[in-house]
């Protein structure tokens, strides 16, 4: 069975955001304007890229991504890495040519049954409302999750606010950084 991450910029009060920022609330842009940039706080976003063995994607984070991400060196190593989108209304027309295999799965059921399958860890990037449904649906097994020492208020929140089981995680790294960042890494607790 594959392991599921999930991978964030987050906020103290749980919104996420782009790194470059987006469009609806005055504080967008915060990941990079707000907080003194240090490179070793960011250490885990490299490591991802050499863990991870496949994308799994919500379509929103895909239409955006699609569009920068295969041109730029930092992420050249998501190029040839299988995509996985998650969609009801994307294409296969909708797909970009030069950001390696992407195939469209249209269910979270779709997604246990790509967990089911042989391979290593598969890496979710942004996708807000794809990453609620998934951990509603109990198939996130790790957070790699960089907290911000900001309130934000406003703006799109990785965590579900719906009325369930309590889900407990297991902290298994953490670190915090002179500007206040602070990496932690949970397992979800079966």
């Amino acid at each position: 069975m594959r392991t599921l991450i999930t991978t964030a910029f987050l906020s103290l009060d749980g919104v996420v955001e782009a790194p470059g920022g987006e469009p609806g609330y005055r504080n967008s842009g915060w990941t990079f304007k707000d907080v003194e940039f240090l490179p070793e706080a960011f250490e885990i976003k490299g490591r991802e890229q050499g863990e991870a063995t496949a994308m799994l994607l919500g379509r929103a984070s895909y239409e955006a991504f699609s569009q920068v991400w295969p041109g730029m060196e930092d992420f050249a190593g998501y190029k040839v890495m299988p995509k996985y989108v998650v969609s009801t209304t994307l294409s296969e027309d909708d797909l970009v040519e030069d950001w390696g295999p992407t195939t469209i799965l249209r269910s979270l059921d779709e997604v246990a049954a790509l967990k089911e399958t042989e391979g290593g860890p598969i890496i979710v990037h942004g996708s807000a409302s794809l990453n609620r449904a998934l951990s509603d649906a109990g198939l996130i097994d790790r957070y790699h999750l960089l907290v911000f020492p900001l309130l934000l208020g406003a703006g799109k929140r990785l965590f579900s606010d719906t009325d369930k089981d309590t889900q407990k995680l297991k902290l298994v790294e953490h670190e915090a950084y002179a500007n206040g960042l602070q990496k932690n890494v949970f397992d979800v607790v079966r």
